[in-house]
């Protein structure tokens, strides 16, 4: 298990994010974002109101598959 300091706040609820496939970077490194350590750079874009939407595989993948 790794920890993100990713601001998804505004349209996802932590129990809402359990099971669920997302893209991330991993392997980068140890960050320290606002004295909290963040070790996966997890990956949206923001949507018209400025709120990040998360990256989501189209089909279901193996768990840790290179993204590219």
């Amino acid at each position: 298990m790794k920890t993100s300091s990713a601001q998804i706040t505004a349209l996802y609820r932590p129990e809402e994010l359990v099971g669920r496939l997302v893209v991330c970077a991993v392997n980068l490194g140890t960050r320290s974002i606002a004295g909290f350590p963040s070790e996966v750079l997890v990956l949206g874009a923001k949507d018209g109101e400025g709120r990040v939407v998360l990256l989501t595989p189209e089909r279901e993948v193996p768990l840790g598959e290179k993204v590219f």
